[in-house]
């Protein structure tokens, strides 16, 4: 009797050869869900990206394409063209925020639009422009259902934290730092598909 063939040896029956394998997939490690998370206010505006090359040339975007100061998305790209000198010392690379404020979404009751850049670490101890400012944070600590509910209670009884006074919030967004994942949560409707 043949012994068996190890799982992990080459096919020798002819089928193939070692090399015609499908190429390997490593599964992630599993993040574990008690590790900290930062809740900052999700603000019911328009997605917004700048793009600042190594060159300081500055490219504008919104959540799904490439805008222009003659195909905008709500005077994102107008704004970022009269505040570039003030942009460029935010860096180079990709900095993504909420363009939000008067005429957008919600509009807050403002009467002027403002851009909050969404990364909490990334701008936490740098002078940001003074054009610019960062979402809210609302908690930061281990992740727990109890923080979750307390952060939507506060909107929900003091109203928004980036325009106060302003008693109609949206809701939360929690990144969980062990898995790097962004995740929302609305005040009201949270069920149901953004625009049922």
């Amino acid at each position: 009797m043949k012994a068996p063939v190890p799982y992990s040896a080459p096919p020798t029956d002819g089928a193939g050869t070692w090399d015609d394998r499908p190429e390997f997939f490593k599964f992630s490690k599993i993040p574990r869900l008690s590790r900290d998370c930062i809740i900052t206010e999700k603000i019911d505006g328009t997605n917004g990206q700048i793009c600042i090359t190594e060159s300081n040339e500055i490219y504008v975007g919104s959540r799904n394409r490439w805008i222009t100061v003659e195909d905008d998305n709500y005077g994102f790209a107008r704004w970022v063209e009269e505040n570039k000198e003030e942009l460029l010392k935010l860096g180079e690379g990709r900095h993504f925020g909420e363009w939000w404020g008067l005429g957008i979404q919600r509009g807050y009751g403002m009467i002027e639009k403002k851009f909050s850049l969404f990364n909490i670490g990334r701008y936490k101890d740098k002078e940001l422009p003074e054009c610019v400012s960062v979402v809210p944070i609302i908690y930061e600590g281990l992740f727990s259902e109890e923080a979750i509910a307390c952060a939507l209670e506060e909107l929900k009884v003091n109203g928004s934290f980036a325009a106060p006074l302003f008693m109609d919030p949206e809701g939360i967004i929690v990144f969980h730092k062990a898995s790097r994942q962004l995740f929302k949560k609305t005040i009201f409707n949270d069920g149901k598909p953004k625009g049922r």
